[in-house]
């Protein structure tokens, strides 16, 4: 609530605010330091010509500046960029394997693979590890076999295990009687 008041008071007259503010005189210079007024007063005497340099127009310049052309688009993003300047080879896909799971991915890079396959190989090859080797899992799903090997070594899939109290009788639950 307190964020929508405060909206709404910024925003209140916003644009006569700012039609106003740009309408405003334009800044003069900063002042100059006091101690630099005897300086500039002491240059100004003893090199006269430096006052009408400094208020003098200069045609060839002004002549440069209207012949400056701006036109305005907007930036390209950097993949633009990268794919227009050098050609690059294409990508090939593969398809997915358990469609069943996953059915919007359809293809996906060769040594790449999705979250669900992921799970897939790590499982197959907890429950069958010598059917599943990194070999095999490299062969089945194009992926380099250090990739594999060290995918194997380093993730594991959750495993829940429903151990029954040790030494304890469960209690049986007791239903209401109404």
């Amino acid at each position: 609530m307190g964020a929508a008041v405060f909206r709404a008071i910024r925003n209140f007259n916003l644009e006569n605010r700012a039609e106003r503010e740009i309408s405003k005189m334009k800044p003069s210079a900063a002042p100059r330091h006091p101690s630099t007024k005897s300086l500039l007063r002491e240059q100004m005497s003893r090199y006269p010509e430096i006052k009408g340099e400094i208020a003098r127009k200069d045609d060839k310049l002004l002549s440069l500046l209207k012949d400056v052309y701006v036109d305005s688009k907007d930036p390209v993003s950097s993949l633009q960029v990268k794919d227009s300047g050098t050609p690059q080879e294409q990508k090939e896909f593969r398809l997915a394997k358990g469609h069943d799971f996953n059915m919007n991915v359809k293809n996906i890079p060769k040594g790449k693979i999705s979250i669900v396959e992921a799970l897939t190989l790590l499982n197959n090859h907890k429950l069958y590890p010598e059917t599943w080797t990194a070999e095999k899992i490299a062969e089945e799903y194009y992926l380099e076999q250090k990739d594999v090997k060290s995918l194997l070594k380093y993730f594991v899939t959750f495993e829940v295990k429903l151990l029954p109290p040790e030494g304890k009788k469960a209690i049986p639950s007791k239903g209401r009687k109404f």
